[in-house]
């Protein structure tokens, strides 16, 4: 696998991608270096041009590979779809997991290329025959809960040059390289084609906006199916959602529950929306032996600040049951969990339900 060390990097024109290319060529390896557009906001194409730039000066082959239609197809259709079926849908998990790195693996497959690399600041490790997915040396920049989809065939070919940096250091690196632009460049916020409010999203999107003008305006209940007012269309709520309700009540009301059928949005008390029990569809364990029935695990449905313990196994009919050692709030039908244990991602999969 070490001959010639040549290595496919997905670039992306932003700080952790440039510096990955440094870091791989100061590590011998021959980096080519592919650009998706997967969606470009507002037909701004610069990341194209700053990602061709900076291959340009670092003297490495870059190329781009024009993946719009399968993004829209696979992650954009997905994300509106799950929003009208009342679910909280995860589609940065969805892209990585199933479009991003298996389209790095396929096009470095087509161009004899073993190693496949991002600027993902995760951490890999061999042990006991099976590659895991550790967390970042950088806490506050870990994507690990992103990409507990990812078998062994991709893990055994991943290179993750950021994992041993913290983003200060990556900006300050790119700025004694001469790379000044790389150096400041924003992080992205959010989810790529609606960084900002996903109700715009699904207003604006030509391909939608047709469906969800016919969400009309519904009821809020409480749990008893009390009338409280009326609300926008039961798409544009999530499950936990407290702001932007647009009502005043006397006291503090969350989303507990989302009903398509009826075009209701149940509200409740934050301590009405604690669960101890959920299950997971279309999981991926790296080794049921660790994971399944054993202690020490901890589960993540947020990609930062929260984790709980708990306790897994299968059920007969191939899910995965999560008994939660704590209550925890704002469980919602379509989120990821993830699973860890001594810092290992043990893997991961869909809510399917909670109680």
């Amino acid at each position: 696998m070490e001959q010639k060390k040549r290595v496919l990097l997905g670039m992306s024109g932003g700080t952790d991608s440039s510096v990955a290319a440094m870091l791989l060529q100061d590590a011998g390896y021959e980096v080519t270096g592919v650009t998706f557009r997967f969606y470009e906001l507002n037909d701004s194409t610069e990341y194209l041009e700053d990602a061709r730039a900076l291959a340009g000066r670092l003297g490495i082959e870059h190329i781009t590979y024009d993946a719009r239609e399968i993004f829209r197809e696979q992650i954009i259709a997905y994300f509106v779809d799950e929003y009208l079926a009342g679910h909280t849908p995860v589609p940065c998990t969805l892209c990585n997991n199933y479009l991003k790195w298996p389209l790095l693996a396929k096009l470095a497959d087509e161009m004899g290329i073993f190693y496949i690399a991002t600027g993902h600041y995760v951490r890999k490790i061999l042990l006991e025959g099976k590659y895991y997915i550790t967390s970042a040396v950088d806490s506050d920049k870990d994507q690990s809960f992103f990409l507990w989809g990812l078998k062994q065939d991709i893990l055994q070919r991943m290179l993750l040059p950021m994992g041993e940096m913290t983003k200060p250091q990556a900006r300050t690196l790119a700025n004694e390289r001469g790379f000044e632009k790389a150096a400041v460049k924003k992080d992205s916020i959010g989810v790529c084609f609606c960084p900002m409010d996903y109700r715009s999203f699904l207003r604006r999107d030509s391909n939608y906006n047709s469906i969800i003008s016919k969400v009309k305006r519904g009821r809020f209940v409480d749990e008893k199916g009390h009338f409280i007012a009326w609300h926008e269309g039961y798409p544009f709520y999530t499950i936990g959602q407290r702001r932007g309700l647009g009502i005043d009540l006397n006291r503090a009301v969350f989303v507990k529950e989302i009903r398509p059928a009826e075009n209701e949005v149940v509200l409740s008390s934050l301590q009405a929306l604690e669960k101890t029990e959920m299950w997971l569809k279309d999981w991926n364990i790296v080794d049921e032996s660790r994971l399944i029935d054993t202690d020490g695990v901890i589960v993540k449905i947020r990609y930062r600040k929260q984790h709980n313990h708990c306790t897994v196994r299968r059920t007969e009919d191939g899910l995965l049951h999560i008994r939660l050692h704590e209550p925890l709030t704002a469980i919602a039908p379509g989120q990821a969990a993830a699973f860890y244990k001594d810092d290992l991602l043990l893997g991961g999969g869909i809510i399917l339900d909670s109680k």
